[in-house]
């Protein structure tokens, strides 16, 4: 579904049903100094494996934010929301990877709420998140709590050897 919304004086068309292609996810990874997974074809898996995906566009087409999730039916995860600083506003202070820092014209806020309503109604119970820094009054903003007692913890999958 798209759907064109006005926050403030900027419009945005919002669509949850037209992916991205690995191309354009690319360029917008680059152009926010996001790294980058290996290959296009990796690209493609991931935009195909996110249960839902949610674009931001300005009127000329242009991508300017997404977010999507993953999910088991039972729980959720808000994988990514990603969204240019220049549609951030002013409170954007390090302008990197797309992080959602600042949200004035609450365009992240609305991607966001677009995964996180369609993860509930594939069933989730719960929903997780990592936030990065910055990022976490954003999260609480849209309702997410620190957990107490987890530790996040990460694994670069290329630094594992294959156990047979």
């Amino acid at each position: 579904m798209t759907t064109m919304t006005q926050a403030s004086t900027i419009e945005v068309v919002y669509d949850d049903a037209a992916r991205p292609d690995a191309a354009e996810l690319r360029a917008f990874y680059a152009a926010q100094g996001h790294p980058v997974p290996d290959s296009p074809t990796k690209l493609e898996r991931m935009i195909a494996n996110s249960v839902c995906f949610v674009t931001a566009r300005a009127p000329d087409g242009r991508l300017i934010g997404f977010a999507r999730g993953m999910a088991d039916g039972v729980r959720g995860y808000l994988t990514e929301c990603k969204l240019d600083p220049a549609f951030q506003g002013p409170g954007a202070v390090t302008a990197r990877d797309g992080r959602v820092e600042h949200d004035q014209f609450g365009i992240a806020r609305a991607l966001a709420d677009r995964v996180l309503n369609a993860l509930r109604g594939m069933g989730c119970e719960r929903i997780d998140v990592t936030a990065y820094g910055t990022e976490v009054d954003f999260c609480e903003e849209l309702g997410f709590r620190k957990s107490v007692g987890l530790v996040p913890m990460t694994l670069d999958a290329r630094d594992r050897p294959r156990v047979s």
